[in-house]
């Protein structure tokens, strides 16, 4: 399981031409079942992703892709969390 956090860059003006393509990139990971959350920081500092069922590299890679990242209004830190103990709607995790 992983924690994606997406923190702004001095580019953050420019997220509004780039908000389209970052969404759909959020939907595909939905769609392809590796993103479990997505949410915004408060204050508006940047967002953070849960994923889950892929690799490292290939998370790497699909982050990487997210317009954002490429232009640079995010600068991007991929942190893994090995569960141990988790409440038992979350029992999916350990697996």
């Amino acid at each position: 399981m992983f924690v994606v956090l997406l923190k702004f860059s001095d580019n953050k003006s420019h997220a509004s031409e780039f908000m389209e393509g970052h969404n759909q990139w959020i939907k595909r990971g939905f769609d392809d079942g590796a993103f479990l959350l997505v949410g915004s920081f408060q204050p508006s500092i940047g967002g953070a992703i849960i994923a889950h069922g892929v690799s490292l590299e290939e998370l790497q890679h699909r982050v990487n892709e997210d317009p954002f990242v490429a232009e640079n209004i995010v600068t991007s830190e991929i942190l893994e969390i090995d569960p141990k103990k988790v409440d038992d709607h979350l029992q999916f995790l350990l697996a």
